[in-house]
């Protein structure tokens, strides 16, 4: 009995970085195209407020805006700071503000009033973080003066003083849960987690590296650190022991937030990236491009807006698109005909007899005709524009399967001269491709069958020669790759046994093997573009 035809196997294209459909990325990809305003200065700090219609404060130069997350039009101005403001922060009501400020002092705002309720001095420097703690009744401050403190709004009086690090504190969080529970970061590279009932810090941990940006779960257990490029995850309740390191950006690592109700957070980067991180995983799930440095990232409690401020003053607003969910949820409630049969929920029960329907598949029609041994035409199939342009490895598919069959040199023979171009162009297109590695093969079937015609047309020459040009370019990275692995496993064998030396010696301070002297200069050089027309 003969066997079933079998579809023509297509060579698989390679897949690009970022390329894989996931849910995040169905989910993050929902959000409109941005919109971008222009403020004062830096914008150096966004927060939502918690309650709805989620407004929300933009601090910049010597103000704090507060935009509606509806309109994005500018609903309040809190301006009456003398110098820099600082970390405007709503507390969990959303009825008041508080911001720092580099004249040294806190304020205390009524958002929806534009009033000044409060005004807390005892700083010496710039204060760059306020926060409210989770009682509601007291708030947190960190300065360039080294210190930490908490005041009580009613009295406006100091009610704890820190003086523990040595350099700035850039940044601090409130616990959500906890009245008393606060996290800092500071520029001596070390963040500390401060409980107001005592004197002096619960934990400290050393990030290795200037902090920007602090993290702490509503549960209080881990808590994250950001500084320099690198991301760390810290478990609190084993006494501080770091649980993985996030290194996905190339550059500092500004902001960090929450998103998708605690699933995941996101982290903003002077590379101009924002980065979706997974809690349980803590692998990027998602990417997002702007066009200038990052200093703050925020989202809506309900992953309604997306808010990120730039340098040079840009803020970009993202709102998620509701009418595209909407037609993807009426996509997947459309029934077809398959489920709208009167029986479509009979079940067969115990001696009925199910016949098994058998659909014919359909094929392409290159896979007819090789199924009729049309072997010309199936080629002339997978050569016609849409298919070579948009599915190239359709074609190298057919042209492998000729190969097999012994039968391509015939299928390629007769051809006039704009075939032969047409072949010609698709080896330019597509030689680059290390997938498509049989592609030298196909040229010297066309080269010997058609030697004579290419030889006096100078169309035709041309193409060949461009063709050429391809195959030494590519060559020429070859041996130029080759070279750079050569160097980086010396490099690496060095540092290794450099490592190793260091690890066997008592006290001793081995010094490394430095990149720079092992690599000798750039790596690759810039290789002169070839455009394929």
């Amino acid at each position: 009995m003969a066997t079933a035809f079998k579809k023509t196997p297509h060579v698989n294209p390679l897949t690009k970085f970022g390329e894989k459909s996931t849910t995040d990325n169905l989910y993050w990809n929902n959000l409109d195209v941005p919109i971008t305003k222009k403020e004062y200065g830096n914008i150096t700090h966004i927060e939502f407020s918690p309650v709805a219609p989620y407004n929300y404060a933009v601090t910049n130069s010597t103000r704090v805006q507060i935009y509606s997350s509806r309109s994005n039009q500018i609903v309040r101005s809190l301006n009456r700071f003398n110098e820099a403001a600082n970390c405007g922060s709503f507390r969990s009501d959303g009825k008041l503000l508080v911001a720092g400020s580099d004249d040294k002092m806190v304020r205390l705002f009524e958002p929806t009033g534009r009033s000044l309720l409060r005004v807390f001095k005892g700083h010496k420097e710039a204060v760059l973080v306020t926060r409210f703690l989770a009682d509601n009744k007291r708030i947190m401050s960190a300065s360039k003066d080294r210190t930490v403190r908490v005041w009580d709004i009613a009295s406006e009086t100091e009610v704890a003083h820190y003086a523990e690090f040595k350099d700035y504190v850039k940044c601090g969080v409130a616990s959500q849960s906890s009245p008393d529970i606060f996290l800092t970061g500071a520029y001596d590279h070390t963040a500390k987690l401060f409980d107001a009932r005592t004197e002096s810090s619960v934990l400290t941990v050393d990030h290795g590296h200037p902090i920007e940006s602090v993290l702490l779960f509503p549960t209080n257990g881990i808590f994250l650190t950001a500084g320099s490029n690198i991301v760390k995850v810290w478990d609190a309740l084993a006494g501080g022991r770091q649980l993985t390191q996030l290194c996905h950006h190339h550059k500092t690592v500004m902001s960090l937030c929450f998103c998708s109700r605690y699933q995941r957070f996101m982290s903003g980067s002077s590379d101009r990236h924002v980065k979706i991180y997974d809690v349980g995983s803590y692998q990027v799930v998602h990417s997002l491009d702007y066009p200038a440095n990052i200093l703050s990232v925020a989202v809506a409690p309900d992953d309604s807006v997306v808010a990120v401020g730039m340098e040079g003053g840009l803020l970009s607003i993202q709102h998620r698109n509701k009418d595209k969910v909407k037609v993807q949820e009426t996509k997947k409630k459309q029934a077809t005909f398959h489920y709208k049969l009167k029986y479509r929920h009979f079940k067969p029960e115990g001696e009925d007899m199910v016949v098994a329907q058998k659909r014919k598949e359909k094929m392409a029609r290159y896979d007819n005709l090789l199924k009729r041994f049309e072997h010309s035409k199936a080629l002339d199939a997978a050569m016609e524009p849409h298919v070579r342009s948009q599915t190239p490895e359709i074609t190298m598919g057919v042209l492998l399967e000729l190969t097999r069959r012994g039968a391509l040199k015939a299928a390629l023979a007769g051809r006039d001269t704009h075939q032969v171009q047409t072949m010609l162009k698709f080896i330019q297109r597509n030689m680059w491709r290390p997938n498509f590695s049989h592609m030298t093969d196909l040229l010297n079937v066309v080269l010997d069958l058609y030697e004579g015609e290419i030889a006096g047309n100078a169309v035709l020459e041309s193409s060949v020669a461009r063709v050429a040009d391809i195959g030494d370019c590519e060559q020429a990275y070859d041996v130029e790759l080759m070279r750079v692995k050569g160097m980086l496993e010396g490099m690496f064998s060095a540092r290794e046994a450099a490592m190793t030396t260091t690890d066997g010696l008592e006290g001793g301070g081995g010094e490394g093997v430095s990149g720079e002297s092992l690599m000798g200069g750039a790596l690759l050089p810039s290789a002169a573009a070839i455009e394929v027309t």
